[in-house]
């Protein structure tokens, strides 16, 4: 049987692909923000029970003990203790992992540009991301609405204080199959965004959907308005997700309680748990700066200003040549 060795993108396309990546560092260089590398194998990962990790056993040569290691999802954590370490505004570009998720847009190893500005909040942050957007991508302006502001306009309801039956009876009216799902707040709100509220956001211009209810804040502050909200942005253009940044969490009591909350419905769910990242909490224990920080798909960016239909088409070898 004859076995595939031709890259997934053409030659031209890695072309573009290289100056796309050389518009991006120069974005950053020319603002003063430092390019850095975090490691692509760590001894922990995330708790969050949406993102699966690919695990990476590792044996010392010469020892019978086997370590349980993780490829990384995201350098989110280990950018956060260069931040407590002093580094000031940073960003980098690097592979992260993700088990599972293999698709149109979507492959289990992948790009990621992510970056931290202390000083920003996460309104500052999305006039940044716009900046870049319209430099990589010829972009207009983008559009900025609230969560609470999506939910009213395409469904009549409120977000942050609708209860889960109330949210069960509006994805009986909207949805025509209604999947099986877990009973809780955050499933039933996501069911309904992704059928009800996505396949309408930045198709004319990039959509920033920013203030997210305080069930799906993450790693973001909580701003204790009437209701509380978090300080959290996604960001839509052309049927794709693109990014998604925060206000970031400072206070390392609060992010250790969410961490738990998210090993005990690991745990209910029957979802593999993981162990909490220690050092990302002694770094949040030292302290980080007030800052804001945002991760953003390269790969899907590369296929919006290539005009590529499938992230295949944009990365040398896909998943299923690898």
């Amino acid at each position: 049987m004859a076995v595939t060795w031709q890259p997934t993108a053409s030659i031209d396309i890695l072309r573009e692909r290289a100056q796309i990546l050389g518009r991006i560092r120069s974005f950053f260089m020319e603002r003063g923000v430092l390019e850095v590398e975090t490691p692509l194998l760590s001894h922990a990962t995330v708790t969050d029970p949406y993102i699966m990790s690919i695990v990476a056993p590792f044996k010392q040569i010469g020892s019978t003990k086997e370590e349980l290691c993780y490829l990384q999802t995201s350098p989110e954590y280990a950018m956060k203790r260069l931040l407590a370490a002093g580094t000031g505004a940073i960003f980098q570009i690097t592979k992260s992992f993700r088990q599972g998720e293999v698709g149109r847009i979507h492959n289990p190893e992948f790009s990621m540009l992510e970056w931290y500005r202390p000083g920003f909040d996460h309104h500052a942050l999305m006039d940044e991301m716009d900046e870049l957007l319209r430099v990589v991508l010829q972009s207009p302006v983008a559009t900025r609405r609230s969560v609470a502001q999506v939910y009213e306009h395409y469904l009549g309801i409120d977000p942050h204080r609708a209860t889960v039956a109330e949210l069960k009876a509006c994805a009986e009216q909207h949805v025509e199959q209604l999947p099986s799902i877990q009973d809780d707040k955050n499933s039933w709100l996501d069911l309904l965004f992704t059928h009800s509220i996505e396949p309408h956001l930045g198709k004319d211009a990039p959509f920033f959907l920013y203030d997210f209810p305080v069930s799906q804040a993450a790693l973001a502050k909580i701003r204790l308005e009437d209701p509380p909200v978090a300080s959290r942005f996604e960001v839509y253009y052309k049927g794709i997700e693109l990014a998604n940044g925060f206000h970031e969490l400072q206070d390392v009591a609060e992010q250790r309680r969410r961490f738990e909350n998210d090993l005990a419905y690991r745990k209910q769910n029957n979802i593999s748990l993981v162990a909490m990242d220690e050092r990302f909490l002694a770094a949040l224990q030292h302290g980080i700066p007030d800052c804001a920080g945002v991760a953003l798909g390269i790969d899907r960016l590369i296929m919006l200003a290539l005009e590529c239909e499938t992230i295949d088409g944009v990365i040398s070898f896909a998943f299923s040549s690898a």
